[in-house]
């Protein structure tokens, strides 16, 4: 394949099996001028699996922002670069983005080159709902800020797709299921593509014990994938429904809700929630 001058590449390698690097990816990689990578010596380790020569440079957090334009002064030379991560697609929770951010400004083509991502190949194999999801990345550390934000997604209706660190998984799936809710379905994804890779599926009360009961299933990198809230119009009992349907018949959506509140127990607002999702 021939390498386009002065493009940066945004390259996704593998998240663990190496077999699952593409061969467009190992000839990206060969034939570019400069690899940036989050980790020269991780990286190092897959590029001579793969036998490829061409020099790298690091790019991480604590220097992305000089490190990215000294590369677009490269790439405005013509000279083609690519960009790695330590494993899987860059940019999901890890650095390149202020390389994309500033290439692109300066008028340089980026070019993606796909493969393995861990949010996605865990929601692929989770049996929760995947045709709509919000990928959260990894919760803040202390457990003040964790609750916090957990408290913000309570009522986020689409499926919640979290990164998490071995040393903190019991404690934030232990935050999940206070938060969330003990009965939330949930699936813990661990090792994606490994010799260990394991995908276990429960409650977050079941996963919270599930983990303390083996203290090897807390080791090495996590995706945890929890289903979303339940809409409040699908709390509305069988009983309180016909309630409703028959109060409808007779009677305007407002005032059918408010009686049926008094028959039934249940809130006002949630009947009336309720009657106009019926209505439509």
């Amino acid at each position: 394949m021939s390498i386009i001058n002065g493009a940066l590449y945004v390259v996704a390698t593998p998240i663990g099996n190496l077999a699952d690097m593409s061969q467009r990816a190992i000839e990206v990689l060969d034939g570019v001028a400069l690899i940036a990578a989050e980790d020269t010596r991780h990286s190092g380790k897959l590029l001579h699996h793969f036998g490829i020569k061409s020099p790298t440079i690091a790019l991480h957090d604590h220097n992305e922002r000089d490190a990215s334009r000294a590369i677009v002064v490269r790439l405005q030379a013509g000279e083609a670069v690519a960009l790695i991560s330590d494993a899987g697609t860059p940019l999901i929770s890890d650095p390149g983005y202020h390389l994309v951010a500033q290439a692109r400004a300066a008028g340089c083509q980026v070019v993606p080159v796909p493969g393995a991502s861990a949010l996605l190949a865990a929601l692929s194999a989770s049996g929760l709902p995947s045709d709509r999801f919000v990928f959260e990345g990894f919760l803040p550390p202390k457990a003040g800020g964790r609750t916090a934000r957990l408290e913000q997604l309570k009522g986020e209706l689409r499926t919640l797709v979290f990164y998490e660190a071995p040393h903190r998984i019991e404690a934030s799936i232990a935050a999940m299921a206070a938060v969330l809710g003990a009965d939330r379905p949930a699936v813990i994804a661990r090792e994606l593509t490994k010799t260990y890779e394991t995908i276990h599926g429960d409650t977050l009360a079941g996963l919270s014990s599930w983990l303390a009961a083996d203290a090897n299933q807390q080791r090495g990198e996590f995706v945890v994938v929890v289903g979303g809230a339940v809409p409040e119009s699908q709390l509305v009992d069988a009983e309180a429904e016909r309630v409703l349907r028959l109060l409808l018949d007779e009677m305007s959506l407002r005032q059918a809700a408010g009686l049926a509140a008094k028959i039934t127990g249940v809130k006002k607002n949630l009947l009336y929630q309720f009657a106009l999702d019926l209505s439509r």
